[in-house]
């Protein structure tokens, strides 16, 4: 369970770093209430859920995905792996349209590609520096 969350909270975090970096990619809050003063407090756990909802599709399309592809990820020597990366984040922010807080990702081609590998290098170093607890 802890290494569920953990892996939720390096999701969030490289959503966070794409979304800081690129400005084509944004993450809403929407609470739909009034305004309470607790921004900082939607904002995280807009990410955490946007994370949850990354992982998810991470672990349920991307194999299925990946195992299709096989056959032009090797053709293209693996670079085709960052475009099914592009699609899974494209896949979280349609999605996420359909709850209160939201991922936009303004074009495919920049933002997505971009962003995926934003979230495929922070996601490495977190995993790398975050010691995994089955050593």
């Amino acid at each position: 369970m802890f290494g569920f969350i953990v892996r939720v909270l390096v999701n969030a975090l490289a959503l966070a770093a794409a979304a800081w970096l690129l400005p084509g990619i944004s993450v809403t809050s929407g609470s739909g209430g009034p305004a309470t003063g607790n921004e900082t407090a939607d904002v995280v756990l807009a990410y955490v859920l946007i994370g949850l909802v990354f992982g998810l599709v991470n672990a349920v399309v991307k194999p299925v995905l990946s195992f299709l592809s096989l056959p032009i990820t090797c053709l293209t020597l693996g670079l085709f792996a960052i475009i099914i990366n592009a699609g899974m984040l494209a896949l979280t922010a349609w999605i996420t349209q359909y709850t209160p807080m939201t991922l936009r990702i303004d074009s495919f081609f920049w933002d997505a590609i971009l962003g995926s590998i934003i979230v495929a290098i922070v996601s490495a170093l977190l995993g790398w520096v975050i010691p995994d607890r089955r050593d």
